[in-house]
């Protein structure tokens, strides 16, 4: 069974159990975590090792790519090849935020992180467990939905080890998440930009905000 790592309500004890699961995945681990739909999947994004335990544990598809998390702003620029200025306000107006914008991806990258698109897509979790857990690591995580591929999204620890199981190295158990819609994706290298699934923002509102920094 993996590793169990709970949040408590205590900060500090919080914050022990958040450095744990950081050094996993820095070690190359795969470490399920909440965030503010349903439970992800973190590791290295820039470790293709570890991206690969990933597409294995998921049983993805290798044609599909992986999104990521980040902690700020700034570090997008480590990721992407160019922030057009529409995008820039985009991720002001949305981030932290279900918002997921796809851009053209930093050659340096992983080729099995995108999957052979050159594309890469990108947002800012606003659940504070995921935001301490990227900022803990340093670097982009993954930020996949912790299920086996084509399967339902989990919105508790259980759901996820009914279907991970132990083949999953280790779960930050941040109690139940609050499900509902996923996060929209919203293509950023085309103009305007190309809404590739719509989620908990809708589409209207994203190709509004583009609109308005033209």
């Amino acid at each position: 069974m993996p590793l169990t790592l709970k949040v408590d309500k205590d900060p500090s004890q919080s914050e022990v159990v958040i450095r744990e699961a950081a050094e996993l995945i820095l070690n190359g681990s795969v470490v399920a975590f909440p965030t503010e739909t349903f439970y992800g999947l973190a590791a290295l994004a820039t470790h293709r090792e570890a991206v690969e335990k990933v597409y294995l544990l998921k049983k993805r598809p290798v044609h599909k790519s992986l999104s990521v998390l980040i902690a700020d702003l700034e570090d997008l620029h480590d990721l992407v090849e160019a922030i057009p200025i529409e995008a820039k306000q985009l991720a002001v107006r949305f981030w932290p935020g279900p918002l997921t914008l796809v851009f053209t991806a930093a050659k340096r990258l992983p080729t099995n992180l995108t999957a052979g698109t050159g594309k890469i897509g990108v947002r800012i979790s606003s659940h504070k467990v995921a935001q301490s857990l990227v900022r803990a690591v340093g670097k982009p995580i993954t930020a996949t939905s912790a299920n086996r591929s084509g399967a339902g999204n989990c919105r508790s620890t259980s759901e996820v080890l009914a279907q991970l199981g132990s083949d999953l190295d280790a779960i930050v158990d941040g109690g139940l998440t609050p499900g509902g819609k996923v996060s929209t994706i919203a293509d950023v290298t085309s103009r305007p930009p190309k809404i590739l699934r719509i989620g908990a923002i809708a589409a209207q509102e994203v190709l509004s905000c583009w609109e308005e920094s033209v």
